[in-house]
């Protein structure tokens, strides 16, 4: 039996995905509700992860650590391994969190009012964490066909003329669930390039490639050294860890470099913690069987609910390329967001992201994440079904 059958009861573990229904859901009981909306996984870390962060706990001091040279040499290999990109280690700038690191390169590259440009529909922190910064934020839709996703460039040359600053990428994209091609980055890097806009890349999702797809990094496309790029990375999606609190920046940029390290000086921001360098270290060292398991896994979930969903009258679902979300298109039943999300709720007892959440271009859309026993796959469509009838 695949270890990823196993159920673990997260309940009353501090999970926001299955704790704090009510409050995300505006409900006043969510015990009968099945999560399948937030981005994190129903199972269980890599057993090596457990047990670094156990022998860690051994020892009985908890005083300042740092992150040693054999997590950064763990990252390189890793990254040389599955995806053929070599990074000089002393490129690499820690950090809490991939939004943090978001946060921060905002904060240290543009100034009160510059404009931030993101390609819609997309993660909520692209528009959140420059608002709250007093950032613009101009939104240019991607290309939408039958549910496929693609960039129009001169729609986004147009945007860039506005007086752009910053760019944010989402490589693999969340939610449409594309990996962007080397030839669509190599354009994108043209135009940063051309027109003097920094490209922050979230590459978060990188390793969690479906079959015969290449995640392709943005520091290694062509004219990607004159370009201001910087690429936030982490073990988080991959192995499941995203209570541990861990991201890297790759930053190859002296200056940029320098400035990010400002940034955090400015901000009084320390190394990980003592257990999550230890978990980086351990996922990236020993985590490569468990994550090759997960993939098949998660394909057989992928097939499972684009046969069983498609059947449904007004219901379309494409296997993404990347990522472990479906992107369901739901237009074709007549019902608005509130209708159909009202039964998901109440008839359904199932809780999905409604589209506009990435967008007023996600309109038409929910959010599913399949990153879960197949028996709970099953269970979420029958219950998907069930508020259709």
């Amino acid at each position: 039996m695949s270890i990823f059958n196993i159920s673990v009861d997260r309940r009353n573990s501090r999970s926001f995905k299955w704790d704090m229904m009510e409050q995300t859901y505006n409900l006043d009981d969510a015990s009968e509700i099945l999560p399948m909306w937030i981005a994190d996984m129903d199972f269980a870390a890599p057993k090596e992860v457990v047990e670094a962060i156990e022998e860690r706990l051994k020892h009985p001091v908890f005083g300042y650590s740092y992150v040693c040279n054999g997590c950064k040499e763990a990252i390189v290999d890793w990254y040389i391994r599955r995806h053929q990109w070599t990074i000089n280690p002393d490129t690499i700038l820690f950090h809490h969190g991939v939004v943090p690191a978001i946060a921060s390169i905002i904060e240290t590259f543009t100034n009160t009012n510059d404009k931030i440009a993101i390609s819609t529909p997309v993660y909520p922190p692209f528009f959140n964490v420059p608002t709250n910064q007093n950032r613009e934020i101009i939104t240019c839709d991607l290309v939408e066909i039958d549910g496929s996703y693609t960039y129009d460039f001169a729609a986004l040359e147009e945007t860039f003329k506005q007086g752009v600053k910053l760019y944010i990428l989402c490589n693999p994209h969340n939610p449409a669930g594309v990996v962007w091609s080397r030839a669509q980055l190599e354009q994108l890097v043209a135009l940063c390039i051309k027109y003097d806009v920094y490209l922050l890349a979230d590459e978060i999702h990188a390793d969690l490639m479906n079959e015969g797809n290449i995640f392709t990094p943005a520091l290694t496309v062509a004219g990607a050294d004159q370009a201001k790029i910087i690429s936030c990375i982490a073990p988080t999606k991959t192995f499941n860890l995203a209570g541990i609190q861990a991201a890297m920046m790759v930053v190859p940029d002296d200056h940029l470099r320098a400035q990010l390290e400002q940034n955090a000086l400015a901000h009084g921001k320390m190394d990980l913690n003592a257990f999550a360098s230890a978990a980086v270290q351990a996922a990236y060292t020993h985590g490569e069987e468990w994550l090759n398991e997960l993939l098949q896994y998660l394909s057989t979930n992928m097939d499972y609910v684009v046969k069983e969903l498609n059947a449904i009258n007004g219901i379309s679902v494409a296997k993404p390329q990347g990522t472990y979300l479906m992107w369901v298109d739901y237009r074709g039943t007549g019902l608005s967001e509130e209708e159909i999300m009202d039964r998901l709720l109440s008839i359904g007892k199932l809780a999905l992201e409604p589209g506009t959440k990435y967008g007023e271009a996600g309109r038409g859309f929910l959010r599913m994440n399949i990153a879960c026993p197949l028996a709970t796959v099953e269970d979420g469509v029958a219950r998907f079904k069930t508020a259709l009838q």
